[in-house]
């Protein structure tokens, strides 16, 4: 009887070991309570705790959290009233804190966040709040990441995520940017006309410039050919003089070297006397030595007959 009592106390201390051993996976934390006094936080891996003494107080995950909240009405500088929608990256780096620090922390970040929102807006006008994204986030970043410090919670970003003006003010707001592309527009088109205009005026300009510097090489061509041709005609004329003056140099050369005397030119002078008599000329010019030279025809004729 007594060993089937304790094969029934190892069985059930057996039990109790096994049951109250804890794996804790990655990325998670337990918070352990001695007689409900916090004792220790568990980290990832193999732990046992005390049976009936220690208990698992709470199971924190350690991964970064995004909190969508539900839009905020909030009311601008200008006294207009608008709903803005947060989103909220945040992690807890202290999960003790986290667990002792505040009860119901995602209520109570919620809640800050939306009074924090209304007191940032407050400070802003209309179009501050719509191009002030940037601004807003760091902002409730900053004030947020303060003020969570104490619950073991550290606030990683937030964005905004919708900003939803009133109907009224949306329509004005499109109505403006309506306006504004038809200006940009309008402009556009002014800008494209002008800029066509200079093209085809710069186009013409270019043109008239060609054109005269196209006429004054021409003019500078033509004033080369016919100074060249006038060249040529000079270096021709001079050529052909001294053609002329070396032909009769030669003749006179030729008539020297044959020892041709007065006669034989006197001879020439009354043959060039015929040819001009059988011309139209009605004037005859006689030279005054003409009897002798008859008299010389008359001597060559006896010297030809013989």
């Amino acid at each position: 009887m007594s060993l089937y009592v304790i094969v029934a106390l190892l069985v059930i201390a057996f039990l109790l070991i096994v049951t109250n051993i804890r794996i804790v996976p990655q990325a998670r934390a337990f918070i352990i309570e001695r007689l409900g006094t916090y004792v220790a936080t568990w980290d990832t891996g193999l732990h046992v705790k005390v049976p009936f003494i220690d208990r698992i107080a709470n199971h924190v995950s350690l991964k970064e959290r995004v909190l969508d909240f539900p839009p905020q009405p909030v009311i601008t500088k200008d006294n207009v009233t608008m709903k803005i929608d947060t989103v909220v990256y945040m992690q807890i780096t202290d999960p003790k804190l986290y667990t002792y620090g505040v009860e119901n922390p995602m209520l109570a970040i919620e809640n800050l966040s939306a009074t924090t929102l209304r007191n940032i807006i407050g400070e802003l006008d209309l179009d501050a709040t719509l191009t002030s994204r940037d601004v807003i986030n760091t902002k409730m970043r900053a004030i947020l990441d303060e003020a969570t410090d104490p619950w073991g919670i550290k606030v990683n970003r937030v964005e905004v995520k919708n900003i939803m003006p009133p109907e009224a003010i949306r329509e004005a707001m499109e109505k403006q940017m309506r306006a504004e592309r038809e200006r940009r527009e309008k402009i556009l088109i002014a800008e494209g006309q002008k800029q066509s205009e200079i093209l085809v005026a710069e186009g013409k300009k270019q043109s008239k410039i060609l054109e005269a510097e196209a006429e004054k090489q021409a003019m500078i061509l033509r004033a080369e050919a016919e100074k060249e041709a006038a060249v040529q005609k000079a270096q021709g004329e001079a050529e052909a003089i001294r053609e002329v003056q070396k032909a009769t140099s030669d003749g006179l050369k030729m008539i020297k070297e044959a020892g041709v005397d007065d006669a034989v030119i006197k001879l020439r002078s009354l043959e060039t006397m015929e040819k001009a008599a059988n011309g139209q000329a009605t004037k005859l010019i006689v030279p005054a030595d003409f009897q002798n030279l008859a008299g010389v025809v008359s001597a060559i004729s006896e010297i030809a007959k013989k």
